[in-house]
């Protein structure tokens, strides 16, 4: 098959060559015609004699340039049905012309711009797809940083805000202290005899124990206000826009609960409280305002436990008998 097609390219080649002899044979004559004429026109100008010669010369010239033309033309047209031809014997997967496919010159360049676009389409069709999964990768790799993010912020035991993420934002609401003078307000947690709940029934009961506290302070707080476990048994929640007075409520209101609240091991658990604010108590920053929390904090543990005691010059201490059905 490849050979037949091999011998009709040879034969079509040959053929073609001999066309475009032609066409120059007949294109290089018009020329000398014209001069030819043109010179026997100007030597014999002035014979009278000669004047049919030069009529008969003119017609002779009509003729040749007219049938120049005509010959040309079928040349021309040759020529484009064998480049034609040339390039389906050459063409490696040789498909049937369509109905009403052009066959000629124009038809092959047709073909071959129908090739080039569709090798263009193809092509966009892969760079989209690449496209696609880059964007994809992208987004993936966004959530994946985000979830890294969120985790380097989150405590391994109670899934709270960790002691790095409360410091951050502790200083976030300072400033914005100092710009709007809103009030802020540091609440200090502190479980009393937790050490012997470890002791009684492990580490593993001590681990839940925190995490029920964490859903108490979590379900008794705003979605604006920080909860956070700072480290041991101790938690820390920063209240965006809450006075001291509103602070020390909701820690007396939180020390209720865990006092009521019947925890998984079965005894009873209570916890101390320390309140810090601003503007009320003098504090220029952050770790001035945690500062005077955990002195409150600690004022709590030496009246008695389970108690709030508010930052101030004598260290306020509230204590209140648990009261209501708890909310836990």
């Amino acid at each position: 098959m490849v050979s037949h097609a091999s011998q009709d390219a040879t034969v079509v080649g040959r053929r073609l060559r001999r066309r475009v002899l032609l066409a120059l044979c007949l294109s290089g004559l018009l020329p000398v015609l014209v001069l030819a004429y043109a010179v026997l026109r100007y030597l014999f100008a002035d014979v009278g004699s000669l004047r049919g010669v030069h009529l008969i010369g003119l017609q002779g010239l009509v003729f040749f340039t007219l049938l120049a033309m005509v010959g040309g033309a079928w040349i021309i047209w040759d020529i484009g049905r064998a480049v034609s031809r040339m390039g389906e014997l050459l063409s490696p997967q040789p498909n049937a012309t369509a109905p009403g496919a052009r066959t000629d010159e124009v038809g092959a360049l047709m073909k071959s711009f129908t090739g080039m676009l569709t090798t263009i389409e193809a092509q966009a069709v892969e760079i989209n797809t690449f496209a696609a999964r880059l964007d994809a990768a992208y987004k993936e790799l966004e959530v994946t940083n985000a979830k890294l993010k969120e985790t380097s912020f989150r405590d391994d035991v109670t899934g709270l805000y960790n002691r790095r993420f409360f410091s951050l934002r502790l200083e976030e609401e300072i400033s914005r202290f100092r710009r709007f003078n809103h009030p802020v307000s540091v609440v200090l947690l502190d479980l009393d005899g937790f050490k012997s709940i470890n002791d009684e029934f492990g580490h593993a009961v001590g681990d839940e124990t925190l995490r029920e506290i964490a859903q108490i302070l979590m379900k008794q707080s705003r979605g604006i206000n920080v909860v956070s476990r700072y480290g041991g048994d101790e938690f820390a929640i920063l209240l965006v826009e809450t006075s001291k007075a509103g602070a020390r409520l909701y820690a007396d209101r939180i020390r209720q609960v865990v006092a009521t609240c019947p925890f998984s091991h079965g005894k009873p658990v209570t916890a101390s409280f320390g309140v810090a604010s601003l503007p009320d108590d003098e504090a220029t920053n952050s770790e001035d305002l945690f500062r005077a929390a955990d002195e409150a904090l600690y004022a709590a543990k030496r009246a008695g436990k389970n108690q709030v005691a508010a930052a101030g010059p004598a260290e306020k201490v509230t204590s209140h008998g648990a009261s209501g059905h708890p909310d836990c």
